[in-house]
């Protein structure tokens, strides 16, 4: 299942669960139009952004590390890639430092993850001082250190999961 389809999948289980709070009478052919259009909008705008954010980071694998970097041109490091793909991609302007990003946005248990995450990592013996974006599948992107190139790395390999320390969700109407 693609991440789009899991997103659409997300969303009819909510439409779903939304009408059964409403008392579970609501029959689908009740459900008028506009609503049904309003929330295809509002799918539509968080999958679109979701895109954007996921599309602006992929389209980056492969740009060299640089300490205190935030250009595709001159490298980035870690914080600069996170806070160069969301500003392009949703207009969002995140901290240039993964410690200060780590409050922002709201709290992502591990096993709620999706994707356009932020998930951050120990790496040089103190919480938060690396962080990427969540791509689905346990898979992330990031600008890993020194000779290092954006890349794709899997959460589940022990370096990251014992390093792994936590999740923010930043991006609008995700």
């Amino acid at each position: 299942m693609t991440n789009l389809n899991r997103l659409r999948s997300l969303a009819l289980t909510s439409v779903c669960a939304l009408l059964f709070s409403l008392g579970g009478t609501a029959r689908a052919d009740e459900v008028t139009e506009p609503e049904v259009a309003e929330n295809a909008t509002l799918f539509d705008r968080a999958s679109s952004a979701l895109d954007e954010t996921l599309g602006e980071a992929l389209s980056l694998l492969g740009v060299p590390y640089r300490r205190g970097g935030s250009s595709p041109t001159a490298g980035f490091d870690c914080s600069g890639f996170v806070r160069h793909v969301f500003q392009e991609s949703v207009g969002l302007i995140l901290p240039h430092n993964a410690n200060a990003m780590a409050r922002e946005g709201e709290t992502v248990d591990r096993d709620a993850l999706q994707p356009g995450d932020l998930v951050f990592f120990n790496t040089m013996r103190r919480a938060f001082s690396h962080v990427g974006i969540y791509l689905g599948d346990g898979k992330f992107v990031h600008s890993p250190r020194k000779g290092g190139r954006v890349r794709i790395e899997d959460m589940q390999e022990s370096y990251w999961k014992k390093r792994y320390n936590g999740a923010r969700r930043v991006a609008p109407d995700q």
